[in-house]
């Protein structure tokens, strides 16, 4: 029984260790998607990048590393001074991917921690490089401008040395709560002001119009009369326009008076 129990165990060991030296010496690797592949040769780099899919490799003197170079997102949270001392807290998304034609260089250089070796520092000193350049308002009214100088100095610092630049945005920026009540304050008097100036515009508008209407009448007035003292016909006329076609029931000069017999005989 005893004999049973030492065989048994040392089969297994022998199985065990037949898988482990298949494992080491198996020589075949598949490299997936948005991969490369570093290859190590006796633990130095290489410089032979290793593509997608299937590779052979020389047992137990060579080793792949593999290497993500899809598009990866990154996101920090910086705290930098403005131009006039504020404090900002800019919350930043950085799109990236690694150079597939780099990647040895970087794990050579860096490994594959790149994201907190390199792409951390670089992020949060581009963000207090460039906010310390803007006022606290500016960084607001000149929102695109900032993003464009944060991206050109990640441009800068990151792509020579194997970090491609896809897109970067500035997600938010959190002031502080008096420098957020300051701006309210101001957004408000400018409302109020714009609101003061349009009504005053009005009020302008109105006076120019009631202006314009009593010159009108004004000319009017000065054209009718200079044409009544030059043809006193023109008051007979108006006379007549304003006659009912009425005739008076008593007409004369006082001595001689005229009846309308008309009149009479309707009543």
């Amino acid at each position: 029984m005893k004999k049973i129990s030492i065989g048994l165990i040392a089969a297994s060991v022998v199985a065990i260790m037949a898988v482990v030296i298949v494992i080491i010496a198996w020589p075949f690797g598949i490299v997936g998607a948005g991969e490369r592949g570093v290859l190590l040769r006796w633990g130095a780099v290489t410089d032979k990048v290793v593509g997608e899919g299937l590779y052979v490799r020389v047992p137990i003197m060579d080793r792949v590393v593999l290497m993500d170079v899809k598009i990866l997102k990154e996101e920090v949270v910086a705290t930098a001074a403005s131009k006039d001392l504020q404090t900002v807290n800019s919350k930043v998304a950085l799109n990236y991917h690694v150079d597939p034609e780099k990647v040895a260089d970087i794990y050579q250089d860096i490994g594959v921690d790149y994201r907190v070796r390199l792409i951390d520092p670089a992020l949060q000193e581009s963000v207090k490089s460039t906010t310390a350049k803007y006022t606290a308002e500016e960084l607001i009214t000149k929102r695109e401008q900032v993003r464009d100088d944060i991206r050109s100095h990640l441009v800068e610092k990151l792509e020579p040395r194997g970090i491609l630049i896809d897109d970067f945005n500035i997600v938010d920026f959190q002031f502080s709560a008096a420098f957020d009540q300051a701006i309210e304050l101001k957004v408000t008097a400018e409302q109020s002001a714009l609101a003061a100036k349009n009504k005053l515009e009005q009020i302008k508008f109105e006076a120019e119009q009631k202006i314009a209407e009593a010159r009108g009448k004004a000319e009017a007035l000065r054209i009718e009369s200079a044409a009544l003292q030059s043809s006193p016909q023109i008051l007979q006329l108006r006379a007549l326009e304003k006659w009912d076609g009425k005739l008076p029931a008593v007409m004369g000069d006082g001595s001689t008076p005229f009846v309308d017999v008309t009149s009479l005989i309707r009543r």
